[in-house]
Order: structure tokens, then sequence, then C-alpha cells
């Protein structure tokens, strides 16, 4: 009896814009980490008396809960938000930290994935008090340079600070739908609308790109079904011979590219168009010489 809402990116987009005002009227230190979440730095300032402004702004001028979490680093601050959502408020000091951090799974540990989580419990590291239990130099061994990362953050350091500028890779719009498609005229005018709305973005901040990617999944699984397997996915792209910030010239190449592909009697379950490879107007591009 589910009920499935189509979501709005723009819509979501332009909140996180606003919620992002909020925390700049306290710091220009600020680095984002998703569409509805940030680092930010307030040195100097009452730190719990900020959160708890920027918590109440975001209610009273949005109409929305946010979930705060104050420490003195980054690690830290992460785990404190994550602690009371969705309308949470948690001060993670060194004490407490201290208290808290000798028990938690070591997958609470920042850049500790499925894979890394593994591997450390193949050597017998299930919490983080297990890793400044176990013998500095064996661990070296197993894991390198990560290892010192491990136990600083398992000590409750995290040294890295907040970083206002990260060199943007890509832009990117998908949507998996609620019936399989087949429909190339339709999923041709979905390609424009994603290009429209990305061209945007690419003008908020002051970029052209030089790749264009469609992303396609099938209906279809392969590797034994829905329990063993995956929908089949494709990416295809292509590199423009200058780069572009126009909506028309990116739906164009989209649709180029989407023509290219063999469906083999498929249908679509998710289409997507992302955009690559960007430099700043009057950044120095090679030059293509007629041969």
């Amino acid at each position: 009896q589910a009920i499935f809402i189509r979501p709005s990116m723009a819509k979501y987009s332009d909140v996180g814009q606003q919620i992002r005002a909020i925390m700049r009227r306290y710091t220009t230190v600020i680095e984002p980490m998703s569409i509805d979440e940030a680092y930010m730095d307030v040195t100097g300032q009452d730190a719990i008396a900020v959160g708890r402004s920027i918590k109440e702004a975001i209610r009273r001028e949005l109409r929305l809960t946010a979930s705060v979490g104050i420490s003195y680093c980054k690690f830290l601050s992460k785990m404190a938000s994550d602690m009371e959502k969705p309308d949470g408020f948690t001060v993670m000091t060194w004490e407490r930290a201290q208290a808290l951090l000798p028990d938690l799974p070591v997958r609470r540990l920042h850049g500790v994935g499925p894979a890394s989580e593994h591997a450390l419990k193949q050597v017998g590291i299930i919490t983080c008090g297990d890793v400044l239990r176990y013998d500095p130099d064996v661990l070296r061994n197993h894991f390198g340079r990560r290892a010192d990362e491990l136990i600083m953050l398992a000590r409750g350091i995290d040294p890295r600070p907040v970083e206002t500028t990260h060199e943007m890779k890509s832009l990117g719009e998908e949507n998996t739908f609620s019936f399989d498609q087949n429909d190339r005229a339709h999923l041709a005018g979905l390609l424009d609308q994603y290009a429209g709305r990305l061209a945007a973005d690419l003008a908020r901040h002051n970029l052209a790109c030089r790749t264009v990617t469609v992303k396609i999944k099938w209906n279809v699984f392969v590797d034994g079904g829905p329990k063993g397997g995956d929908f089949q996915q494709i990416t295809r792209s292509q590199t423009l011979a200058s780069p572009t910030a126009d909506a028309a010239e990116i739906a164009q190449t989209a649709r180029e590219v989407f023509a290219r592909v063999d469906w083999e009697g498929r249908k679509i379950r998710l289409l997507g168009l992302s955009l690559h490879n960007f430099v700043k107007p009057g950044e120095l591009v090679q030059a293509r010489l007629p041969l």
C-alpha cells in the first residue's frame, strides 16, 4: 500500500540554498557536504548559541526541522548531528567523546565503509576501543598509513579543517521511473528538461562543460535476478569540440548520445544526464585545428 511521491530536486536545491544563506549570517567558513548538510567553523563565537539560532531560524523562516551537531572537530560534529535526528541538538565535548568512543562500532569512524569494516573485523577489530588496544605497528602492517588516521579518530582527534572550496567534478540529474519506459520521444524530452536545469546550475557556478554523459538503467536483472544481481546499467558520453553552458547544445548532444543506444527491446527503469570536464569562462582550452 505504499504511495510513491515524485521528488522535486529543484525545490530541494532551492531550500538548501536558503538554509545555506541562514548559515552565512554567522560565518563564511562553510563546507557543503550535500544538498542539506554542511560543516561550519564558528571559532571565536559561542557555538551552542550559534547552533540554536540557526536551528530556530530554519524552523521560523522555512518551517523545517534541522539537526545540529556541535563539537571541536568535523568527525565528532557529524556524529553528534546524527544522534538525535530528525530534530536534534547534540553537543559532543571531549569528555563525552572519550566516554562514548571506546564502545562505538568501528564503522562509525570517518572513512570506514563496508570493505574497511570487513577488513578490520578480519583482524579482530570491532569497536573503536579495539583500534586503541591493537598494536600500532601491526595495525600499520595491515592498513599502512590509514592505520594512524584510524588511531587518531578512535581517540577523538580529527585535524581536518573546514574547507570552503571543493573542485566540482560533475553535475547531474536522474530519475528512477515508477513504471518502465520505452517511449523514445518522451525520454528524449526528459533529457531536454535535465539539460535546461543543468545549464542553469552551470550558470550559477560560472562554469562550462566539455563532456555530456547519458546514464540508462534497464528493467532487466543480470547475474541471477533481484537477489543475485542488479539492473543492467550503461553510460554513454560525448566530448564536445568546445566547452558549452548552453542548454540547447547540451540537450542536442544528449539526444544524439541517447539515439545511438541499442535498446534490444528492453524498457528503461532509470534515465540520467550528467556534465563533466568543467572550465571557467576565459580559461585556456586546447584549440582544435582543422586537418
